[in-house]
Parts: C-alpha cells; sequence; structure tokens
C-alpha cells in the first residue's frame, strides 16, 4: 500500500496523545495547576493535530463530517465518533485539575478508557480488511495500542511504566513482524481464487489490465525493496524502543531526558508506521501479476 504522508502522521501523533490523556485519566500523573495545563495541552495538541492531519487525506476536506454518520457498520466512522467523545469525556476532568485543583477519578477513568477505544477503533480500520492479509490479524490492534501506551508513559514521565511499555512494544513489532511476513502466503491467495478461474487449472498474466501506471496500481500496490525494509525495521525499533528504553533507564524522567526519549520514540514510531503500509500487499495487486 502507498504510505500516505497524512495517515502516517495521524496514526502516530494521535495514538500518542490519547495514549498520554489515557495515563492522566487514571491518575499517572495526576498534576494541578499550571503543571496539568501543559500536560492537557501536550496530549490535546498532539491528539487534534493527529486527527487534523488526517482530513488531508480526503479529497475534499470538507467531506470528514459525513465520517460520523455510519457508526453502525464502520470502523473509521467509530474512530471519529470515540474521538470526539474523548476529547469531550477528558475535559472536565483536566478544567478541575488546572483550575480548580480537585481530581474526580471516576471519570478520568472514564476518559481514559474512551481514549485506548479511540486507537482501538483506528486499528481496525486496518486489522478488518481480508483484502490486506499482513493487516488481517489480531496483532494489529495490539500493535496500535503497545505504540500509544508506550509513547503516552513516555510524555507523562512515568519511568516504570515506559519501561514495561517499551519492553512489550519490541516484542510485540517483532512478532507482527513474523507473522506479518507469512500472512499473505497463508492467505492463499492467487491469480486462480483472483479471478475465480482457478478450479479449472493454472491461471497465469497474459497481458496487464493497464498499458501505464493507474490508481491501482500507485495506491494499491506499492513496493518496498526487501533490503530497505530491513534496515527501516532496525531504525524503526532503535528508534522507537532501545534508545528511549536506554535514556530513561539510566538518566530517569528528567524533562530534557523526557523530550528527548519521546522525539526519539516518535521518530521510531513514523518509520514503523511508514512500514507498516508499505510492506502491506493488497490482494488487487494478484490483477498485474504481483
Amino acid at each position: 500500500m502507498h504510505p500516505a504522508a497524512s495517515v502516517i502522521v495521524f496514526t502516530t501523533l494521535s495514538g500518542a496523545g490519547f495514549g498520554l490523556l489515557a495515563f492522566l485519566g487514571i491518575g499517572e500523573p495526576a498534576p494541578t495547576g499550571l503543571r496539568a495545563f501543559w500536560f492537557y495541552l501536550l496530549g490535546y495538541g498532539l491528539a487534534v493535530a493527529g486527527l487534523l492531519a488526517s482530513t488531508l487525506h480526503l479529497a475534499n476536506p470538507r467531506n470528514a463530517i459525513k465520517a460520523f454518520r455510519e457508526w453502525r457498520s464502520s470502523w473509521l466512522s467509530r474512530e471519529a465518533v470515540l474521538s470526539v467523545t474523548a476529547l469531550i469525556a477528558v475535559a472536565p476532568v483536566a478544567f478541575g485539575r488546572v483550575f480548580l485543583g480537585q481530581d474526580w477519578p471516576v471519570l478520568g477513568v472514564i476518559g481514559a478508557a474512551l481514549c485506548l477505544l479511540v486507537v482501538f477503533s483506528t486499528s481496525m480500520i486496518y486489522a478488518q480488511l481480508r483484502t490486506v492479509p499482513r493487516w488481517n490479524t489480531p496483532l494489529t490492534p495490539v500493535v496500535f495500542l503497545a505504540f500509544a501506551l508506550a509513547g503516552g508513559a513516555i510524555l507523562a514521565g512515568r519511568l516504570q511504566a515506559a519501561l514495561a511499555a517499551l519492553a512489550v512494544l519490541g516484542c510485540v513489532q517483532l512478532a507482527a513482524w513474523i507473522v506479518g511476513d507469512r500472512r499473505f502466503a497463508q492467505a492463499g491467495s492467487d491469480a486462480g481464487t483472483a479471478t475465480g478461474l482457478g478450479r479449472i487449472g493454472r491461471v497465469r498474466l497474459l497481458e496487464p489490465p493497464h498499458a501505464g501506471r493507474n490508481y491501482v496500481l500507485d495506491e494499491m500496490a506499492f513496493r518496498v525493496g526487501r533490503r530497505h525494509a530491513a534496515k527501516l525495521r532496525i531504525l524503526s525499533l532503535v528508534g522507537a524502543v532501545v534508545l528511549p528504553g536506554i535514556l530513561l533507564a539510566t538518566l530517569g524522567t528528567g524533562v530534557v531526558v523526557t523530550a528527548v526519549a519521546a522525539i526519539l520514540h516518535l521518530a521510531g514510531a513514523l518509520a514503523s508506521r511508514w512500514l507498516f503500509f508499505a510492506e502491506a500487499r493488497h490482494v488487487v495487486g494478484l490483477y498485474y501479476g504481483r
């Protein structure tokens, strides 16, 4: 699949933002006053910036309002509804801590749960697609949630939670790559199943459906070299997991260290998310002999 920059930025930033808001919701940490203001500003800023970036992938951003209509059947619509609901649910808790010095833990837990549901719904947009076998696995939502929790823990300055989340993220990401590399072959899709002619013999491509480039090839049949993918996997794992883990484990969670660890983590997350799309093979490519 073609890695669209807007969707990569959206899933990375919104995941980290909602992850931070989830930690704030459960009181980890539970700041008040000006300190709380900066924490919530960061969480809301990342979440909203990511959501706004997602509209850039639309042919007409004004059509974004239509995403709220089909929540009964569409994970994208559920994500839109849950995003607004979560941001509204977190607002009273943020207001109480910033302006009143009060903490309402029940509302905080509800807001935290909604934030994680947003991330889950985002992941299900991709995990539900049987036409992209690499995504169509339970590991897809686990990876999205692991990134959100790891990023949220780092931004929240929760040392032990961050180290544990990074360790889990590293294991889950490796598992997703290993399982994903085998998924297309395991799905059993080939030119015969794609055309429905496999029952009468082996199907071979005589000529491609189109003489030149087209939307399907550009968006659905993107290719990334295996060696480049391997290098990017290493860089994403080092950036998202290894370096932030080493920094936090050795230097603690000071403001500067946390900021550097968060930047490294987000850079690694962006590389991982780029690979998430670039390595995904849509079965429509079978019509083109791919």
